[in-house]
């Protein structure tokens, strides 16, 4: 590493909390890292307080574990992350997260490696949305990485992994698999074991109505934005028509009934 990427890293790393970790095998700072704000998350209260114990733990440099948020889709599992994140860095001026995308996996060993030559800083590795249609050689080679360098996790090291499945695959392959009498169950658990190497797993499920309709509220107060019974009955037939009840479905009607309102929202 040349004279002037030390310095480089240096000063990021100084400057910046939040980062991405590009194929070209450096870190790009995100300068306006967005996230809703921590208290606003309802409905999802037992995962919160998981979570911000773990990632409490892992910033004052105790063990702890890795963690895979699954669950469907809208159901705060990224914005937790973020905005936990935000929460604790400032509280914790090390602790930093690197955002890391899926096909960019194979690259994890190297970010182990500036972990430790960093070993000041706090480091949450950030992957989202990693799921799997079909075995194949991309998933052969994330488990392998992530099976192998999770055995050689640096302990400033913690990995957060969102799925919208608990095993990482859908649930027909792994069923499919266990009624042929031509695999054996050592094959199967090969098929679920990733999964396996985090110790926190950490379900979200879709909203009933009364958190649904207690989230439009909180965001609609913090936000200044009146909204009147009717309004909020409409919010029911918003998220009808979207076909799931979820804090992403709440969060885009707030923004709907703020543009017809003529009024701003800003992180």
């Amino acid at each position: 590493m040349s004279i002037y990427t030390l310095f480089t890293v240096k000063f990021y790393l100084n400057k910046y909390i939040s980062f991405i970790w590009g194929s070209n095998n450096r870190i790009k700072p995100i300068i306006n890292f967005q996230s809703l704000n921590y208290d606003l998350l309802s409905g999802i209260e037992r995962q919160k307080k998981t979570l911000l114990e773990n990632t409490n733990n892992f910033a004052k440099g105790n063990f702890t574990n890795n963690a895979l948020l699954w669950g469907s889709r809208g159901n705060g599992k990224s914005s937790l992350i973020k905005s936990l994140f935000i929460k604790l860095s400032l509280e914790f001026d090390n602790l930093r997260l690197i955002q890391l995308n899926k096909e960019n996996i194979k690259l994890i060993s190297n970010i182990y490696d500036f972990a430790k030559k960093n070993n000041k800083y706090r480091f949450i590795i950030f992957i989202d949305d990693l799921s799997f249609e079909k075995i194949d050689n991309e998933y052969k080679i994330i488990k392998s990485t992530l099976d192998g360098s999770l055995q050689y996790q640096p302990k400033n090291i913690i990995l957060y992994v969102t799925s919208n499945r608990r095993h990482l695959m859908p649930r027909d392959m792994i069923d499919n698999e266990r009624s042929s009498a031509i695999h054996t169950d050592e094959s199967v658990e090969e098929k679920i074991s990733l999964s396996d190497r985090f110790g926190l797993w950490i379900g979200f499920h879709n909203l009933s109505q009364d958190d649904y309709l207690n989230i439009i509220k909180k965001y609609s107060n913090y936000y200044n934005i009146p909204l009147e019974e009717k309004e909020l009955q409409d919010s029911i037939k918003w998220s009808l028509q979207r076909g799931n009840r979820t804090g992403r479905t709440a969060w885009q009607y707030v923004i709907e009934i703020a543009a017809k309102k003529n009024l701003k929202i800003s992180f």
